[in-house]
């Protein structure tokens, strides 16, 4: 499977560019089928190479009319590459140079929704990672920054509204119909940042005034029809705007803000300098349309792209190795953001356990799979398939690990001399640690930074096992922690991390929040301390204990590891009861559920919950302290896909069968407290977005699918009706969505005319439809029935492959989201898989890639799974005419275990 055409780039070959380039003036004259490009550069070699060098640009699919060299003729040639071409010029000045390239490019071929290309009549590009390319020949690469001006010119009738980075300069008339605008960027910038959007559009417009009295103008741009949508994004632009002020003294730095929503995007979003191009599924949001997982999504996006206005933009990667440098650091600030958002401390608390559950479900799979990297890659051959969870998620992890061993105030110290040092510059994670670590000279980061770094260098997600021994005679209590991390490819053995581990002591007798104090101290203190796990194995000893403790580790999920710490049901009901940390008293009621799963897999056992744990659930349900939201997860069973992680051998219908089972068990066994639970948590008056309300709708809606379940079984048909009467009249998406589920949960004959009804509402709504195809996607697969939908849903009307949004809404939830549908014995879903992988590898690489991923973990699969998917895997392997993206994931999720890299 090795192929020479994938050979890797190594982030130890890293060399500056050979010439720099400081100014860049555009000129589009833009048409769908032949956009003209005029680039207008001024370059000079780089004096610290001695060595003269050819001038190399990079360039792809485009047709080439000019190369001049200060107004004069250049001779060049073209090399092919698997990547593209380079445009190659032997004979440069040895002085600074005019520049000047003239390209054709054809946006409506473009159906890769990268460069240049057209949707839906409206011109948008996508330029990161190396895609500018697709523009204009240049110097594509992160650390060649210049300003750019940038001349549009369009018909002013199909195309009123011509937006680019920056700041607007000047704009006027044409002959012929045509308009012009001309736009300055005042901050030099990577070609990966370079944006610009022709269309007909309409704008939602605010003014606001920063903290230093300067004035700025937001701007959220889409189409006719969907204004009404945009309120939402707008208050979370300006909400993450006083944030960033207030948390890290970061002001807007240009005139203007603006945000577009495209509905043909590979991605969620993009921070192109001050012109964000959105999906519209993080734009687009009113109650009737959205979730509240909806709009808690789009301010978390929204701020994330702002954010990268410093942590991204101002400071940038100095290589694509770095990726982590903008998008860990700027995870972290956007999940910071959304936590001071959410307002209560059990808000925060559940956003802080949906932000590890994501992580648990996509991450620590891929930690543990065929493509399992460092958060700072040493190798790759296409790097948009480190667009990964690994990069952002985990990367994120370590940002909030750096913040664990500095404290608050001590981040943001090392944030301002981050910036102190770095504005204007493209640079290396390592300068970003060095500068917190400086920042704050005295700390546990400071003291271990070069091995803290190795969460940087080495992959996999590290285990921590515990194990703590009580000396009633002493009043002592001594906690043992090792840490290991498995083998992953081109890494066989690891170096210890540094980890911090926040632990605190509840009584094992009364419950109660036990003083920590260690041997060497003179006093306690109440609530949470950070253990620092440095080496292989270490034991801490904590004195004046006179009862037995039981330990709450890893508070707030302190680090992105694998807790092993083998208690006894009594302890873990202990911590679920009484734990003060919101995040472990979560993570015990998962330990229970997860103990319990993994038993009746093994074991092959009949399910049958014991009378401890339901017990258990049912006090977190009568609870009175606990907020609505907080017992819903609670009450949630781990996922499958978590589930699987769990086991060496991975039989994917039983653990669906078990996961469903304990389900239905719950449904009944608590019938009752769903009722009690249902009834308490109805609207008191109209739709609100906040936490406690979606809290109450997510428990509510829980209990109806639980309640449906049961009453399903018993034949009280009366419950259903009730599902499909709030289906008809919820005022909001969110409990629209609720009640359809629950019909589809207790597969009630009125699930199919409540669907069609859906559909016939939202028809007009893409990203309703969208939701539309997931539902029967991801619905339970009980008789092997979700495939064939899924199949009939492909030749429906309101599908469309090219569409990204669309594709993944049916094809990749089903193959990545329904593992019992996807995974069945006749091998028919990976069949199924292999004709779409092959069918968008034509259309769009990058989503095909994404697709692709759904096999990574294939080696776990039990048979005859294994076995049919290797199959699939080898099918797709054997087309000559994969793209670069797909052909790596492929090939690394054949390649021999031991191969590694």
């Amino acid at each position: 499977m090795q192929d020479a055409a994938l050979k890797s780039i190594r982030r130890e070959n890293y060399a500056a560019p050979a010439y720099w380039i400081s100014d860049v003036n555009l000129t589009f004259d833009l048409d769908p089928a032949k956009t003209r490009v005029l680039n207008r550069m001024r370059v000079r070699p780089n004096t610290h190479i001695t060595r003269p060098e050819p001038l190399r640009l990079d360039g792809e699919e485009l047709d080439l009319v000019r190369v001049l060299i200060n107004g004069q003729g250049a001779t060049f040639r073209i090399e092919e590459s698997e990547r593209g071409n380079q445009l190659v010029i032997e004979q440069v000045p040895a002085e600074e140079f005019d520049l000047e390239i003239f390209t054709i490019c054809k946006p409506e071929k473009n159906t890769t929704c990268q460069g240049l290309y057209v949707s839906q009549g409206t011109f948008f590009t996508q330029c990161e990672a190396e895609s500018f390319r697709r523009i204009t020949y240049f110097l594509d690469r992160p650390d060649v920054m210049a300003e750019y001006t940038v001349m549009l010119r369009a018909d002013k009738k199909q195309y009123p509204v011509l937006l680019s980075n920056g700041n607007l300069l000047d704009q006027g008339d044409l002959p012929d119909g045509r308009h012009y605008a001309v736009w300055n960027d005042p901050f030099p910038k990577p070609s990966y940042l370079f944006a610009l959007v022709a269309g007909n559009l309409v704008c939602r417009e605010q003014r606001i005034r920063s903290g230093v009295g300067k004035s700025h103008l937001l701007q959220v741009f889409v189409r006719s029809g969907d204004l009404d949508k945009t309120e939402h994004t707008m208050n979370s632009l300006m909400h993450a705007i006083a944030w960033d002020e207030a948390r890290f003294g970061l002001l807007l730095d240009l005139n203007r803000y603006m945000i577009v929503a495209v509905s043909d995007y590979n991605m969620g979003a993009m921070e192109n300098k001050g012109l964000n191009i959105f999906n519209t599924k993080y734009v687009l949001a009113n109650p009737s349309t959205a979730t509240d997982t909806d709009f808690f999504n789009i301010e978390s996006v929204v701020g994330h792209e702002y954010f990268h206005n410093w942590t991204g933009n101002r400071v940038t990667c100095r290589d694509w190795f770095q990726l982590t440098l903008k998008e860990g650091l700027t995870v972290f600030r956007d999940q910071e953001f959304s936590m001071d958002m959410a307002g209560t401390a059990s808000a925060k608390a559940i956003k802080r356990i949906e932000d590890v559950r994501a992580l648990r479900t996509v991450q620590f799979p891929e930690d543990a799979g065929p493509m399992a990297h460092p958060i700072r890659p040493d190798a790759y051959a296409q790097v948009d398939n480190f667009y990964t969870a690994t990069v952002y998620e985990k990367g994120a992890e370590v940002i909030r690990m750096m913040q664990t061993l500095v404290g608050r105030e001590g981040f943001a110290k090392g944030i301002s001399l981050y910036f102190e040092r770095f504005d204007g510059k493209a640079v290396t994670c390592d300068d970003f640690a060095q500068a917190v670590a400086d920042a704050n000279p005295h700390s546990e980061l400071a003291k271990h930074l070069p091995q803290f770094k190795r969460w940087y260098s080495q992959a996999g997600t590290p285990r921590i096992k515990a194990s703590g021994w009580y000396d009633a005679g002493n009043n002592t209590y001594r906690l043992t922690l090792s840490q290991s991390c498995p083998p992953t490819p081109g890494q066989p053995t690891k170096e210890p991390f540094v980890i911090p581990v926040a632990v605190g002591l509840i009584a094992a007798s009364d419950g109660g929040e036990m003083p920590v104090q260690f041997a060497n101290e003179e006093i306690g203190q109440d609530g949470t301390r950070i253990l620092t796990l440095t080496e292989t194995e270490q034991s801490w000893t904590f004195v004046n204990l006179d009862t037995e403790p039981v330990p709450s580790l890893l508070r707030g999920f302190s680090a992105p590891v694998i807790l092993e710490m083998h208690m006894s049901d009594a302890h873990w009901l202990t911590l679920l009861a009484n734990d003060t940390d919101p995040f472990n008293r979560w993570e015990a009621g998962q330990r229970l559920a997860l103990d319990r799963a993994i038993r009746f897999v093994k074991d092959n056992a009949e399910v049958q919950l014991d009378a401890p744990f339901v017990d258990a659930m049912r006090a977190v349900l009568r609870d009175e302290k606990l907020d609505a939201g907080f017992k819903e997860l609670v009450l949630t069973l781990p996922s499958e896909a978590y589930m699987a992680e769990q086991f060496d051998v991975v039989d994917p219908q039983r653990i669906h069968q078990v996961r469903e089972a304990m389900q239905q068990q719950l449904a009944e066994l608590l019938y009752g407290d769903w009722i009690a639970v249902w009834n308490a948590n109805q609207p008191a008056g109209g739709y609100q977005l906040n936490h406690v309300a979606a809290g109450q709708r997510a428990l509510a809606n829980l209990a109806l699918s639980c309640i449906c379940r049961a009453a399903a079984k018993e034949g009280m048909a009366v419950w259903e009706g009730k599902a499909y009467q709030r289906f008809k009249d919820a005022d909001n998406m969110t409990d629209r969505l609720g009640a359809l589920r629950a019909l589809l949960a207790c597969r009630s004959k009125l699930a199919q005319p409540a669907m069609e009804r859906f559909l016939a509402q939202y028809h007009h709504e893409a990203l309703v439809v969208d939701k539309w195809f997931t539902l029967q996607s991801t619905a339970s697969d009980h008789d092997g029935d979700v495939l064939p939908r899924v199949r009939e849903l492909l030749k429906h009307p309101d599908f469309s492959l090219s569409n990204p949004n669309r594709a993944r809404s049916l094809i990749s939830a089903y193959c990545q989201a329904n593992p019992a549908g996807f995974h069945r014995a006749d091998g028919a879903g990976y069949a199924f898989w292999v004709e779409q992988v092959l069918a968008l590898n034509k259309l769009n690489a990058q989503v095909a890639a994404r697709l692709a991923r759904a096999l990574d973990n294939w080696r776990k699969l039990a048979q005859p799974y294994h076995e049919k998917a290797q199959a699939a895997l080898q099918q797709v392997a054997s087309h000559t005419d994969l793209a670069p993206d797909v052909k790596e994931i492929i090939t690394r999720a054949l390649a021999l275990p031991e191969q590694g890299e």
